[in-house]
């Protein structure tokens, strides 16, 4: 049994305090930046089906994503997961160094920064959109630890021998389900997702690796909602579903249609 005693201040100046939470996130994004430029080169020769980008629109593309996932993500956590406590503490909406992000409503935050950006250049909104699939991982893998750091998001309890004492999780083993989410949700997706973008002589239509991306992360989040304790103030929708399982089943119904959009978009061509 394991007993979890991190500290999720990595900084505390008094008045002033670096939290993991806000590393993780800062670092996704730097990471998550340099690995899009190294796929973008890639684009230049075509070797894929990546349409060539470039890198000047997508370090503007940035500033659009950044706001995307904290506006979306805050917004979705707020909206998704706890609206009647916001509703009367509004000012600790604002308070992001606490934690309490929503992937799901940080990826609505994204797809809406997207269309955006390439409403305003013109462009086709998947060129940008299966890059971005390609990196999200690196966030989602951070963000994941990050969570395990604040001792937040804790699983059901557990015996077996890897099980963790949260400190706000009762004396008793839990699964560490942020990590079993940082594993599948992050590491395992980053390469299944990277290896069907870029295996050779696999050359995937604009908009099948963000398809793919919806479908397979969707999948492990389902399988990671099993060994999640459910929030208390909400529990189980319909006696059965987490909020988490049920927003990604709509993601996983996504993915699906987005894949059939393109496979109607071939044949009609």
């Amino acid at each position: 049994m394991i007993v979890h005693n991190f500290d999720p201040v990595l900084i505390d100046l008094g008045l002033f305090q670096v939290r993991w939470y806000s590393i993780a996130y800062i670092m996704g994004i730097i990471l998550g930046w340099i690995y899009a430029l190294k796929i973008i080169k890639e684009t230049q020769n075509n070797t894929h089906g990546f349409e060539s980008i470039k890198k000047s629109d997508f370090d503007e593309l940035i500033i659009y994503l950044v706001l995307g996932i904290i506006l979306g993500g805050r917004l979705g956590y707020v909206i998704f997961y706890n609206l009647e406590y916001y509703s009367q503490n509004f000012l600790e909406i604002f308070m992001l160094w606490y934690g309490g992000m929503s992937f799901h409503g940080g990826l609505l935050g994204v797809i809406i920064a997207i269309f955006i950006f390439s409403k305003n250049n013109n462009t086709n909104f998947f060129k940008y959109s299966d890059i971005i699939s390609c990196v999200a991982p690196i966030g989602l893998f951070l963000g994941r630890i990050a969570n395990f750091i604040n001792g937040e998001l804790f699983g059901k309890i557990s015996n077996l021998p890897w099980a963790v004492i949260f400190p706000n999780g009762g004396n008793i083993g839990r699964h560490p389900s942020q990590i079993y989410e940082a594993i599948l949700e992050g590491f395992v997706l980053f390469i299944l997702i990277n290896f069907l973008a870029f295996k050779k002589n696999l050359i995937l239509k604009a908009g099948y690796v963000s398809g793919l991306f919806l479908i397979l992360y969707s999948i492990f989040r389902i399988f990671s909602e099993n060994f999640r304790e459910p929030d208390k103030h909400l529990g189980y929708l319909f006696n059965y579903f987490s909020m988490g399982t049920l927003l990604s089943i709509l993601t996983l119904i996504f993915g699906f249609i987005v894949i059939l959009f393109i496979k109607k978009n071939e044949q009609n061509n």
